[in-house]
């Protein structure tokens, strides 16, 4: 009697989007390993789940794509099933299920455990921490919380991901240990807003509390913030950063304008001034400290003034590190009532003259590293060279040290003191002391 052989399922997730959505698919995956299936991330499996993003335009475009050429991998045979989660799917569910039928099935972000039955498994509350992380291993996400409370006019956050929640100090350090126990070196906490961190759970701002319980795990030797609203940041962060080696001269703090029309419109609570104060005392309580930002240029009304006020203060300004983008007209967004009437070419334009003298104010800090030297982590080998990062620079965004392994060998995963014998814009090279 012949008998029919089960094929093996092996769960394929698929990650677009920021670092909010690697971390979910980490979850995801330990989730599934503690229900003994058989997971990968970005490699072939029979059946895929898509964790999607659905931020801004050219976003949910890549999304779209990508759900399309997996649809037509499962027509073609190629793959069995088809699962979307994530950001666009709980902001547009009943429109792709409508556009796109041939998926299994649409997941919101909050569904993780009907995901989980979905794809044969059960949810383990006792998992906390539990994750298969997809960075290299000497640096992991730590998500403390989710969700933002901002009435920001041209995001739509708080549609896909909710009112704001922290995750309690405790569940964190346990967390931490978890990723230290396998080899993490570098934390970096994320978060819609860790301004907020702590409000809804603890009744105050608690990021200092929470890198104070950070610090003392053993094992983890930086941790680095990303994503820091500028109103009502709790000030008592700086002297953590002071006082602890381990918390990173480096904030990231998406300040997005400065002329206060748009600052008004864009509902960000607060001024020009304001913000200048703000960003003068970072560098006076922590003059080592590197300020990464973000901004957005095109925002409807954005008049020439307005952007002439944004192009004088980046040069006043001199941030270590910047990116900017186009306005994205978002439905459902406070902003969508706006007429989008800067044209896509000035949006460009505008953008590219921001990373211009963003690229020169980098190029002439950069000439100041040389010669020093500085501790850095090597996070991987890419063709002639190991790269490394200093603690002033944050995985796939920020500057990168090169060091040409054909004259040395460092160790990847390692801390090195590196000499810096040359800088370019946004990377620098060096040779390890």
């Amino acid at each position: 009697m012949r008998t029919k052989t089960l094929k093996k399922n092996k769960i394929n997730v698929v990650t677009l989007g920021c670092s909010k959505n690697v971390y979910d698919s980490e979850v995801l995956m330990g989730q599934l390993k503690a229900n003994n299936k058989e997971v990968v991330h970005e490699e072939e499996g029979n059946i895929v789940v898509i964790n999607t993003c659905g931020f801004i335009a050219n976003a949910k475009e890549e999304s779209v794509n990508t759900i399309l050429e997996y649809v037509q991998k499962k027509e073609d045979g190629v793959v069995d099933k088809v699962f979307v989660t994530g950001c666009l799917s709980e902001r547009y569910k009943p429109d792709l299920q409508k556009e796109i039928p041939n998926v299994d099935e649409y997941f919101g972000t909050s569904e993780l455990p009907g995901l989980l039955k979905a794809l044969g498994a059960d949810y383990k509350h006792e998992l906390i921490g539990e994750r298969l992380t997809t960075t290299p291993k000497n640096y992991a996400y730590l998500k403390i919380a989710e969700g933002c409370d901002r009435p920001c006019s041209f995001c739509a956050i708080p549609i896909m991901r909710g009112k704001h929640k922290s995750k309690s100090i405790e569940d964190l350090v346990t967390e931490s240990e978890k990723l230290a126990a396998k080899g993490v070196k570098e934390l970096i906490l994320i978060a819609q807003d860790l301004t907020y961190y702590g409000l809804d759970l603890y009744k105050k701002r608690n990021l200092a509390e929470l890198l104070e319980a950070l610090v003392k795990i053993e094992g983890i030797e930086w941790i680095r913030l990303h994503y820091a609203f500028p109103a009502g940041f709790p000030m008592d962060v700086l002297d953590v950063m002071n006082r602890e080696p381990k918390v990173c001269n480096y904030l990231d703090i998406p300040l997005q304008h400065i002329s206060d029309r748009i600052l008004k419109s864009m509902r960000r609570g607060t001024t020009e001034a304001k913000t200048t104060k703000l960003l003068q005392e970072f560098r006076a309580t922590v003059p080592e400290m590197t300020i990464r930002t973000t901004l957005i240029v095109g925002y409807p009304g954005e008049t020439e003034e307005d952007f002439e006020t944004l192009k004088n203060w980046v040069i006043a300004m001199r941030f270590e590190r910047l990116g900017c983008f186009t306005y994205s007209h978002e439905e459902n967004t406070h902003a969508f009532s706006l007429v989008d009437d800067v044209p896509e070419e000035t949006k460009q334009e505008r953008a590219n003259i921001i990373m211009e003298i963003q690229s020169q104010i980098s190029w002439e800090l950069n000439q100041k590293k040389v010669g020093e030297t500085f501790r850095c982590i090597i996070d991987r080998k890419e063709g002639n060279y190991f790269i490394g990062r200093t603690e002033f620079d944050s995985p796939d965004v920020d500057n990168e040290v090169l060091i040409d392994a054909a004259k040395h060998y460092v160790k990847q995963g390692e801390f090195v003191n590196v000499k810096i014998t040359e800088a370019a814009d946004f990377d620098l090279y060096g040779e390890p002391v």
